[in-house]
């Protein structure tokens, strides 16, 4: 139906803050929202791999899907995601979801399995005949194992018409280029990476799904907005200014690093669920330098 959806722009992909016994935080939860909000951003997506969703129970998803979209009171565009390696429990899934709030659904590629390209676009021609939202594709093969090409990515786009974008997480400027370059009118190719932002819209992206943008919304959301608008210039200090930190939160897994970060803002703590752990003592010390020599050396709102 090649639909456009409200997707555009700056995204965060949102983290689930935790208690001390592992409980979901409310409370911190809506300090974020609210943190989120005062930063600009355009789209939150929920339920995501930053969000730590195959750890939650599905009263724990709920619970936190219905807050977010009490507390977001309509102002950032919501994406849910919906994804796995069994393509018959993904569409019931997705069956079964109220989908109504949502602009999207962001789906990441099967992973483990290691479908060839013909099932990587099976799956997706399924996905999306069942979904009554449009679906976002997820290439992230660093996580998967198995990398959706360019080839693919397009075939799927022409054929799959409630197929609306790309979350592009390869690393591979020169696939992400090919997309751009050969995209229908509506699909749209969104960065998976923040280091690669800013040269993803250089290149003609139309926006991000990020994980910095949890701690630092204003001047994410700002770079995203200048760099679409070609002012290049200034989008680049921004960049230059958060990339150690952008790299750094990486280290020791996600969202470990970006919980750090957000605990350093004194916005939620830094607790992960198994099997993740949260950072070192040393990666954390780094982050808080890095922190530091942003705050003090920026001349923009973080």
């Amino acid at each position: 139906m090649n639909v456009q959806p409200a997707i555009q722009g700056s995204g965060a992909a949102i983290i689930t803050p935790f208690d001390s016994q592992g409980r979901v935080d409310e409370k911190a939860l809506s300090k974020l929202i609210q943190h989120w909000k005062s930063g600009g951003l355009d789209v939150l997506v929920i339920m995501g791999t930053t969000g730590e969703s195959v750890t939650l129970s599905k009263t724990e998803k709920d619970r936190v899907i219905k807050q977010v979209i009490e507390e977001n009171e309509g102002q950032c565009s919501l994406v849910l995601g919906v994804g796995g390696n069994n393509t018959s429990a993904v569409c019931a899934e997705l069956e079964l979801t109220d989908l109504s709030h949502f602009e999207a659904v962001l789906s990441v590629a099967p992973y483990y399995n290691k479908p060839s390209q013909e099932g990587l676009y099976q799956h997706y021609n399924a996905v999306s005949e069942t979904s009554a939202k449009p679906i976002i594709l997820y290439n992230v093969p660093g996580r998967t194992g198995v990398n959706l090409t360019a080839e693919t990515t397009l075939r799927i786009a022409r054929d799959c018409k409630n197929v609306c974008a790309i979350k592009e997480a390869s690393g591979n400027m020169e696939q992400i280029m090919n997309i751009i370059r050969n995209r229908p009118e509506h699909f749209l190719v969104l960065s998976g990476d923040d280091s690669l932002t800013l040269p993803i819209l250089a290149a003609g992206g139309h926006g991000v799904i990020s994980v910095i943008a949890n701690a630092f919304p204003a001047s994410f959301n700002d770079m995203v907005h200048l760099a679409m608008q070609g002012e290049i210039a200034q989008a680049r200090t921004i960049h230059y200014q958060l990339l150690p930190l952008m790299t750094a939160i990486f280290k020791e897994g996600n969202p470990a690093g970006i919980k750090a970060v957000l605990r350093i803002l004194d916005l939620c703590g830094e607790h992960v669920r198994l099997p993740l752990t949260p950072v070192s003592a040393s990666l954390f010390a780094e982050l808080e330098h890095d922190y530091k020599e942003i705050k003090q050396h920026s001349g923009f709102t973080l």
